[in-house]
């Protein structure tokens, strides 16, 4: 195995494995530029979402936060936002926090162009010129150190803590042993077990962090007044076999390995530390991998026992189905099959190399099935409602 990837280098001394044009709204009214450039097919990085305006405090920072995070994940090369003129998230913010991380950077206003259509026309000249100058950059050999993966699980079923889990656990360590950094998440779904991942917390400090998130969310489903049996697990779960968060909570923290963990960060942010991080972020798939990019992960390993096609705009999300007539029945959106295991025709271990092998091909420019598919799915957690 190299010791290295090639990749492309930023500023701040991450590598990233793609080297996106990202279009990115500052706010749900500029949607319809990206829509028409998905229909045409444009190529480059295209998010769309609901928010940007009418949020207030802590609630519009966490957006802000996020899609400047999103904005400067090692594998986004330049970007070009999109404004409607008037709104909430200052697009001048986002756009002097882009351009300090030396990316290429230009805001398109709707309303100072005069519409849609004329907006369309500089985008696409704007992209085209970032292109240009993205294609003209060399790659650089990277230590596996410098990779940021990415650890999630949806569509679980009762085959998830078996198999797809521990095997992607076995590819943690594997990294984390080369230097590197995995980041486990989605807060809810550890519930049950947390104590057994604050037991493997290097420092006294980073075990109650961690204590102290799960209890927030403990707290926040109270408050709710809600049975959190009806998120928690899914309906889907429960189909596909899990009875008690618990039970799904033992299953989802195999992803992590059995490396110590060392640091405990908020949404989006990102870790100063290596080795096994953990995210606090909703039990939502979706928003999860849109915390993971903003964290500045380059890679996302997924693993699913009901199927799921999710992808994201900017960062490769490899999928890894925890049971053949999964990996069978949703080929096209599948990596990597782990069923074999529960065949008795491959290890645990085995599989670990399978999903480690296919993250390498990945970095080393290869496609996921995810990206093969256009996929970019993208969400953002609210703290309020809008006002």
């Amino acid at each position: 195995m190299s010791e290295t990837f090639a990749g492309y280098a930023r500023a701040d001394g991450s590598v990233g494995v793609r080297n996106h044009v990202l279009i990115l709204p500052t706010v749900v009214c500029a949607n319809g530029v990206v829509e028409r450039l998905e229909r045409e097919g444009c190529g480059h990085a295209l998010v769309t979402h609901q928010h940007g305006c009418a949020q207030v405090g802590d609630d519009l920072s966490l957006t802000a936060r996020t899609l400047a995070g999103f904005a400067t994940n090692p594998n986004v090369g330049a970007v070009v936002l999109l404004s409607l003129g008037c709104e909430s998230n200052q697009p001048d913010e986002l756009a002097e926090l882009v351009a300090s991380s030396a990316r290429p950077v230009e805001v398109l206003r709707i309303q100072e162009l005069g519409g849609i259509t004329a907006t369309l026309d500089a985008t696409r000249a704007a992209a085209e010129r970032f292109r240009a100058e993205l294609d003209r950059a060399e790659q650089v050999e990277a230590p596996w150190s410098s990779l940021v993966l990415g650890l999630e699980c949806g569509g679980s079923d009762s085959w998830s803590g078996i198999t797809g889990n521990p095997a992607l656990g076995a590819c943690a360590d594997t990294l984390v042993a080369l230097g590197g950094t995995v980041v486990l998440a989605e807060t809810p779904e550890i519930i049950g077990a947390e104590h057994l991942l604050a037991e493997r917390a290097a420092e006294p400090e980073v075990a109650g962090e961690l204590l102290a998130v799960v209890d927030e969310w403990e707290r926040h489903a109270t408050r709710t007044g809600a049975d959190a049996r009806g998120a928690q697990p899914t309906p889907g779960n429960q189909a596909g076999g899990l009875t008690t968060i618990e039970e799904k909570s033992l299953g989802a923290i195999q992803k992590a390995g059995n490396s110590p963990l060392v640091e405990v960060v908020e949404f989006g942010e990102r870790p100063s530390k290596q080795g096994f991080v953990f995210m606090d972020t909703p039990g939502h798939d979706i928003e999860q991998v849109t915390g993971f990019a903003a964290g500045g992960c380059q890679v996302v390993c997924f693993t699913t026992g009901r199927g799921t096609p999710t992808g994201c705009p900017v960062v490769p999300v490899v999928k890894i189905a925890t049971n053949t007539r999964i990996a069978e029945l949703m080929a096209e959106h599948i990596d990597v099959d782990a069923g074999p295991i529960v065949a008795g025709e491959a290890t645990i271990a085995e599989i670990g190399e399978q999903i480690w092998a296919a993250v390498r091909r990945v970095c080393a420019g290869e496609l996921t099935a995810a990206e093969r598919g256009g996929h970019r799915e993208f969400a953002l957690p609210r703290l309020w409602s809008s006002l």
